[in-house]
This record gives C-alpha cells, structure tokens and sequence, in this order.
C-alpha cells in the first residue's frame, strides 16, 4: 500500500497580520468561531482557551475576561504560529485589532 505524502506546507511559519485577518473577519460575521475547550471563557476567566475557526485552531488567552493574546495558531494547510514568534516580529495577531474587533470578539467568545 503506498504512503500519502504529507502536503501541508510547514515552512513558513504564520504571522500575526494573517492570523489576525481570521479574528477580523470573525469579529465581521464573516466566519464563525467554535469553542474547542471543554470550559467556557466566563469559566476560565484567567487562562487559555482554544477556539476552531473555519479549520484554524488557535488558542486564546483571558485575562479576567478580556481577550489578552493568541498564544498559538495553525492554519487548514498546517502552518503554525506562535506568540514568541509574533513577540519576535514586534507585535501579536490581538495587539492589530481594532478596538471595536477586539470588543466585538470578547462578546462572541462570552456566548460560546
């Protein structure tokens, strides 16, 4: 039987403007975002949660119900980003949005 080939392109990392287009357009209602944590933002409230995002899987940071950061992203083709790499780079994909974006996606994560 012969072995598929692994077609994700793992080689460029994910940048914190690309991931932070996802969050924008989730914060629009162009995407919906999925809980994939067992506990919920409100029961959290200080730690990080992880989300589903149209096959993106990022995992988020509440800080006593706010959204604080992305600690970590990939992609639906496998890229992966990070917080210490964004950090790298001067900013993170939550720091690029807009104050509105940012509120808008505090209320849909508090409803998931």
């Amino acid at each position: 039987m012969a072995r598929t080939q692994n077609v994700f392109n793992t080689t460029s990392p994910l940048t914190a403007r690309e991931v932070c287009q996802v969050l924008t357009d989730v914060a629009l209602g162009k995407r919906i975002m999925m809980r994939s944590s067992i506990q919920s933002w409100g029961e959290i409230y200080h730690g990080l949660m992880s989300v589903e995002i149209d096959g993106w899987l990022l995992t988020l940071f509440n800080d006593c119900d706010t959204l604080d950061y992305c600690e970590y992203c990939r992609s639906p083709d496998g890229r992966v980003g990070t917080l210490e790499l964004w950090q790298r780079a001067g900013n993170d994909p939550v720091e690029l949005l807009s104050t509105w974006e940012r509120e808008q996606l505090e209320r849909l994560l508090a409803a998931l």
